[in-house]
């Protein structure tokens, strides 16, 4: 059962509106831009904090779309699952990410814990009331749904017109991108081969095949859930000839 915790200091989370047009928790360095202080505080002392558990459920598939969750630690994965068992990882989740936003009157996707995880709870009528007062908050709100509906439309060639290789390769330079700020070619994979295997349409067998033969030709190392990207331009060629520098 998810754990909630109604948070009385506004400022014991903060929170900004960064360029990306993700809601995040920012980082030591340069300043990022922020939503007014005040729209900060109203939108806090309406907050909880949720705890789950690995593989706990957060989000029920076809559940009234009441919240909007930032996620502050951990790795949560949507999902939607067919009438006859089958599944589909829509995206992985990580800190610094907001997802139920973009939904409509139900989430489409389901939302679990991958490993164990915190979020902050904003019900959707707060979000959507701040919104209508501020104009950046409405404009943030509009990119963040730009840029899902973009990676989506990614996710959509990726499973359509990409070899196995091809997507194997294209899901680790993506992961690699998302921890790029610290100029590393180490990925912690917090997700299971099975959870990649959905996420790109790949069956647990082909995904452990592709990461040998990656491994074999000296392009990563793989230890456990780490992997070192030993050669980043040939994991570019893989990805259909993607250019990486």
């Amino acid at each position: 059962m998810l754990a909630t915790s109604q948070v009385t200091d506004p400022r014991s989370t903060a929170i900004s509106f960064a360029a990306s047009g993700l809601l995040v928790i920012p980082a030591p360095g340069p300043a990022n831009p922020t939503v007014p202080g005040h729209i900060l505080q109203s939108l806090e002392s309406r907050a909880s904090s949720i705890r789950a558990e690995r593989d706990e459920e957060i989000v029920a598939q076809d559940a009234k779309a009441a919240y909007c969750y930032l996620v502050v630690s951990g790795c949560v994965r949507t999902v939607q699952l067919m009438e006859d068992g089958r599944r589909q990882v829509g995206e992985f989740l990580f800190a610094g990410d907001l997802f139920g936003c973009e939904a409509l009157d139900t989430h489409d996707f389901s939302a679990e814990a991958v490993t164990p995880v915190t979020l902050r709870r904003f019900a959707r009528r707060d979000v959507d009331a701040l919104a209508d007062q501020d104009r950046m908050v409405a404009r943030q709100l509009r990119e963040l749904t730009a840029k899902r509906l973009r990676s989506g439309r990614e996710h959509m060639v990726l499973l359509g017109r990409k070899t196995a290789s091809e997507r194997i390769a294209s899901f680790l330079l993506q992961m690699a991108e998302r921890g790029a700020a610290d100029g590393r070619s180490q990925i912690e994979l917090p997700m299971s081969r099975s959870d990649m295997g959905d996420y790109l349409g790949l069956t647990i067998e082909t995904v452990c095949r592709r990461l040998t033969q990656l491994r074999q030709d000296g392009t990563i190392t793989v230890k456990g859930g780490t992997i070192a990207i030993r050669d980043r331009r040939a994991l570019g060629a893989a990805d259909c000839g993607r250019v990486v520098h």
